[in-house]
């Protein structure tokens, strides 16, 4: 009787874990999907906007810059910090007053922001995806 329950409590244990393993992976993988809403950008839109940063956010899980343009600041979504950092682009070289340009796409609700799949800073550009 006492083996019974020992192997019965070794079930509900591994099953416990196996509960417990499929929740915490399940909640890891969450807030990488609601992270990347790429549907919300129209890619059937795409725009290059020349402006000056008037504000960086150079943290994750993306940098930010917001780009004064003609009558229009835009939130201007960037890469993570890492990726900018490892393709040339480090915090330095975002200057708030710099004029740069970028390439991308339109929030589909939220008309002051893109989603830049490129910037150019100076002569340099650099791929963002």
């Amino acid at each position: 009787m006492g083996e019974a329950r020992g192997r019965d409590r070794g079930v509900a244990t591994n099953g416990g874990r196996l509960l417990l393993a499929a929740a915490l992976t399940a909640g890891i993988g969450l807030p990488a999907v609601a992270h990347h809403g790429w549907g919300a950008y129209d890619a059937q839109n795409p725009q290059t906007l020349t402006g000056t940063i008037e504000r960086i956010a150079f943290a994750n899980p993306h940098a930010t810059v917001w780009l004064a343009t003609q009558g229009k600041t835009w939130e201007v979504v960037l890469a993570p910090p890492f990726r900018m950092t490892n393709r040339g682009l480090t915090e330095a070289g975002l200057v708030v007053g710099a004029s740069v340009t970028v390439m991308g796409y339109p929030h589909r609700e939220r008309a002051e922001e893109l989603r830049a799949e490129w910037i150019r800073v100076g002569e340099r550009t650099t791929q963002l995806r």
